[in-house]
């Protein structure tokens, strides 16, 4: 019996600390895109899905989609303050704050949004991430495939664009439309829809999923066809929330916060985007308005403003702007990204 105590003791003493290294966790991942569309299912999900399997079922993620839990620009803070512990961002929807990532915004810079994923996390993290977002941990990058202009009118110019009222992506499409003599409305994306509908707005900057994914046909059918612009969302995780978890699961998460991750996730939402444009085109109510040549250097010229406006407000923050640009503009010929 004595025998039997002193194994059983034994026994014990090695399962206790090997249960204690096999933490289980949840998860709370916010975002504010309904849970079907190809950001949700093509990207979010697949992601949180893959870490679940990586770590033995140890981690589990709960997700709330569709601004359950709190507006999409308040998305920032509900993961540095740890309302959440994981929490999809557009940095864009808070104009002024993070002045180095806003040069992402910046249209006819990127043409490719697969390959700029992995560009933007790369030079971000290098340049930009510790500086603007060091409360929190960066996980990844997720843009859609270049998105176009899509309105009530035809627009093929920039001059067509002054005195119309246009719902930009994000701050610096927000600039750009008002450079061009437009009206800014700022409002996201699940709001889009009830402002063209309501005539607040009459044009709209999204990507070619997003006229099925938020029901826009009826309500806008003319189409800039020219890549124009990306808006690009983050996934960061809060600092305490990753610091907490044990270093097998810290080595999970790490594993899922890479350049390779941001391309995985953006690549989904690319095929479907391009999928989407193709069904538009087949659409007898849609019409697809090509630029000429002039018409594409106009409106290039046009938005050269933003590069200067952008690097104004990195200096202003202390920021080696030209050298950042560079580094940008690196990164992106490295991955073959560049407009």
């Amino acid at each position: 019996m004595k025998k039997t105590s002193i194994a059983l003791g034994a026994l014990l003493a090695v399962v206790v600390p090997l249960a204690v290294q096999a933490q289980e966790v949840t998860l709370r991942l916010s975002h504010w895109v309904p849970p079907t569309i190809s950001p949700a299912s093509k990207g979010i999900n697949p992601w949180a899905e893959s870490v679940m399997a990586a770590s033995d079922g140890r981690i589990k993620i709960q997700i709330f989609p569709a601004q359950q839990m709190g507006k999409a620009p308040d998305h920032y803070d509900m993961g540095a303050q740890g309302i959440v512990d994981l929490t999809y961002v557009n940095p864009g929807y808070t104009a002024g704050r993070f002045p180095i990532w806003a040069l992402t915004e910046v249209p006819f810079m990127a043409d490719d949004s697969v390959a700029a994923a992995q560009a933007i996390h790369e030079w971000y993290t290098e340049y930009g991430a510790q500086q603007e977002m060091g409360d929190v941990k960066f996980c990844f990058v997720h843009p859609h495939a270049p998105g176009a202009m899509h309105s009530q009118e035809k627009i093929t110019s920039p001059a067509d664009v002054k005195g119309k009222n246009i719902r930009p992506a994000h701050a610096t499409m927000a600039r750009f439309v008002s450079l061009l003599g437009g009206g800014p409305v700022q409002v996201p994306a699940p709001e889009v829809r009830e402002a063209l509908s309501k005539g607040t707005a009459e044009a709209v900057t999204f990507p070619w999923g997003a006229m099925y994914d938020f029901k826009l046909t009826d309500e806008v059918q003319q189409h800039l066809d020219m890549p124009f612009y990306l808006s690009t969302q983050v996934l960061l995780m809060n600092q305490a929330s990753y610091d907490g978890l044990s270093d097998e699961n810290k080595a999970v998460i790490d594993s899922h916060c890479t350049p390779e991750w941001s391309g995985k996730v953006a690549a989904g939402w690319a095929e479907d985007d391009m999928a989407a444009r193709e069904q538009l085109m087949a659409d007898p109510s849609q019409t697809f308005n090509t630029p000429t040549e002039e018409e594409v250097a106009a409106w290039r010229e046009a938005a050269t403003p933003l590069i200067d406006e952008w690097k104004k407000a990195v200096a202003d923050k202390g920021g080696d702007a030209d050298a950042i640009l560079a580094a940008y503009m690196a990164a992106l010929e490295k991955y073959d990204a560049a407009y």
